[in-house]
């Protein structure tokens, strides 16, 4: 995936503008699933390390990106709310599938609302989980405070992990191997309460069964 993508070029030409510009695309516009976000905010974490840095002092790239990404969801999950279950019948096309929609319901019913946190680190769940939300009415306060968490939690905390593992050695010597690393240890939560949900659900199934 990576590979496709020259992230370092695009934050050394597009610098904090192109940065948020991606992350609210990817927060909650369908033709954003395709952004490469983790991999993104860990190597601008990274560009803010140093008196050569290629983007501003951290607490300023964080802000910035945690704005983008809270901003990013609310257009979502207004989209949805307008759009409606019209956009499960959406034919499919180059940038739109109906099965990321349907990946993104299918978690947002499995978890609840802590869908909107936990999405924020599943890459394609992400940009549909907003969506989705507002397609199923969730209620707006509830949606607008899980936004504010996951968007905090994503948007600071992978951009902070990049900012201090900038100063290894190892780690500016092999951005893309680190970034690939990083983002699966980001997933290690989510797996867990996907595990966890399975077990409980094969207990009540094992229970009924009895």
């Amino acid at each position: 995936m990576l590979a496709l993508f020259n992230i370092e070029s695009w934050l050394e030409n597009g610098g904090l503008v192109l940065l948020a510009a991606i992350i609210f695309a990817e927060s909650g516009l369908l033709v954003g699933f395709f952004l490469p976000g983790d991999s993104l905010l860990f190597i601008a974490g990274i560009f803010t390390v140093g008196h050569d840095s290629k983007l501003p002092a951290l607490p300023i790239t964080a802000l910035i990106v945690v704005i983008a990404a809270i901003a990013g969801d609310q257009v979502g999950y207004l989209f949805g709310r307008k759009v409606g279950p019209s956009l499960f019948q959406r034919p499919e096309s180059k940038l739109f599938k109906p099965a990321h929609v349907e990946r993104a319901h299918a978690f947002l019913e499995t978890h609840g609302t802590k869908t909107i946190v936990m999405a924020r680190f599943v890459p394609v769940v992400r940009t549909f989980a907003p969506i989705v939300a507002g397609v199923g009415r969730m209620k707006y306060r509830t949606f607008v405070t899980f936004n504010v968490i996951g968007g905090l939690l994503w948007g600071a905390g992978v951009t902070t992990l990049g900012h201090f593992l900038g100063n290894v050695t190892w780690v500016k010597n092999n951005i893309e191997l680190a970034s690939v690393g990083v983002i699966a240890l980001s997933l290690i939560p989510v797996a867990f309460e996907v595990l966890k949900h399975r077990r409980e659900s094969a207990k009540v199934v094992e229970t009924v069964a009895k």
